[in-house]
């Protein structure tokens, strides 16, 4: 549960409820809280930040999948814990926008904290379509394998 974990892809709008949490938890967790290393502290951080009272074991049930229906409250507290629009929890019709943008704040966050190299992100841009697309399949195998290894 840290953010050293790799950027992985967002969640597409069909991904179950403990995919899109796993993915907030790994890659929008807030550059002002301590990364959670248990789910005692991700539930002590959503409930001191946003007053909700979220108990590990209801993370515990959305990180497992566990608990695919939670109360309109604790989505809400994860919304705004994590600053995501509350339809990013649901199949809406924006879900995908939504899934769009998250992904790109997360990308700006590693290009910040340098875990990903900007000059790397030009060199790609710059790259022929067909070189590129070869590029894009590296690397959706290369998250597959380590979603495999870390899962």
């Amino acid at each position: 549960m840290s953010q050293d974990t790799a950027t992985s892809q967002a969640p597409t709008p069909s991904a179950s409820l403990a995919d899109k949490v796993e993915w907030l938890i790994n890659n929008m967790w807030p550059a002002d809280a301590p990364p959670p290393k248990t789910n005692i502290e991700a539930a002590a951080a959503i409930t001191a930040a946003t007053g909700e009272d979220i108990s590990s074991t209801t993370v515990w049930k959305l990180r497992t999948g566990r608990q695919d229906n939670p109360q309109l409250r604790t989505l809400t507290a994860l919304a705004r814990f994590f600053g995501v629009p509350l339809g990013y929890f649901g199949p809406t019709t924006e879900s995908r926008q939504i899934e769009n943008d998250l992904t790109l704040q997360a990308l700006r966050r590693k290009l910040d904290d340098g875990t990903i190299r900007p000059e790397v992100l030009r060199a790609f841009i710059d790259l022929p379509t067909d070189i590129r697309w070869l590029v894009d399949e590296m690397v959706i195998s290369a998250a597959n394998a380590a979603q495999t290894r870390l899962g």
